[in-house]
């Protein structure tokens, strides 16, 4: 059985999970979501093993996606790149800050922020600074 593995990428032009669930409804519909990347993760079965994209907004990670599959897209400029097919489903998760990072980094099971319970996932996350002095205290 393969292991399970998450990844985690910054959420660039978003400052919360809504404007991200906003933008991939307007975009994607009901079909699922889709973001390309333009380098193909080698640990491709470990993500598929039920594995979520953790998405960081202004600092601090605060929802992740499922992926559901990895495809091939080819850009105009004929370099292949990967398209994550993600749920639709949006989950909130416990606000852990993140320092800044190019492109996404594979995230350990151990190191994932655990899901919001149904009532806290509407709450608005703590600013950054409190919640990185909490997660220095590990009390995150």
């Amino acid at each position: 059985m393969t292991p399970k593995l998450h990844m985690m990428k910054l959420c660039v032009g978003a400052e919360e999970p809504a404007d991200l669930a906003a933008w991939q409804a307007q975009r994607f519909g009901v079909n699922p979501a889709r973001h390309v990347t333009r380098m193909w993760p080698k640990r491709e079965g470990e993500l598929l093993a039920g594995g979520s994209i953790f998405w960081v907004f202004k600092g601090v990670m605060m929802a992740r996606q499922r992926i559901l599959a990895l495809e091939p897209v080819e850009g105009d400029d004929g370099i292949r790149r990967c398209g994550l097919l993600l749920d639709r489903d949006l989950v909130r998760v416990a606000a852990v800050p993140r320092r800044p990072f190019q492109g996404w980094r594979y995230l350990a099971p151990a190191d994932a922020p655990h899901d919001l319970p149904q009532g806290r996932a509407l709450e608005e996350p703590l600013p950054p600074a409190i919640a990185a002095a909490l997660s220095d205290m590990g009390l995150r």
